[in-house]
């Protein structure tokens, strides 16, 4: 599985940005998709993550209300999955990273918020936000 996160810039505080997490290389089907970010310094944190169907959606505390992950399905959807970020904060400046999990091992949708269990990153966007 080939990912590629693109999107991140510079951008003003109350600023919005979309980043797009492009999935290559396997079927669409079956992944969970998850956003993380860095900074430099720091372990890598858990943004947002959506399952396979979309009937699970999780978001950091620190995005809620300001950050929307979502994914289409349909058979003529690009493999992508977004993630909307809105009145965007300096503290949101970091590497951003998307991620995908296997779904197909479990019997229901699962969006794990442990770093080490999702299976394959793509190479990060830095995201800077300015005050």
């Amino acid at each position: 599985v080939q990912l590629q996160a693109s999107g991140g810039g510079f951008v003003q505080a109350g600023d919005s940005l979309r980043l797009d997490c492009t999935i290559r290389g396997r079927t669409f089907s079956g992944f969970a998709v998850g956003w993380w970010r860095q900074t430099s310094g720091k372990e890598r944190e858990f943004v947002a993550g959506i399952s396979w169907s979309g009937s699970l959606i999780y978001y950091a505390d620190s995005v809620k209300g300001r950050f929307t992950i979502s994914r289409d399905n349909s058979k003529n959807a690009k493999n992508t999955v977004p993630l909307v970020m809105n009145s965007l904060k300096p503290e949101d400046t970091a590497t951003y990273y998307c991620a995908v999990f296997d779904e197909s091992q479990y019997h229901s949708d699962y969006v794990p918020r442990d770093e080490s269990e999702w299976d394959d990153w793509g190479q990060g966007t830095q995201v800077t936000v300015s005050s």
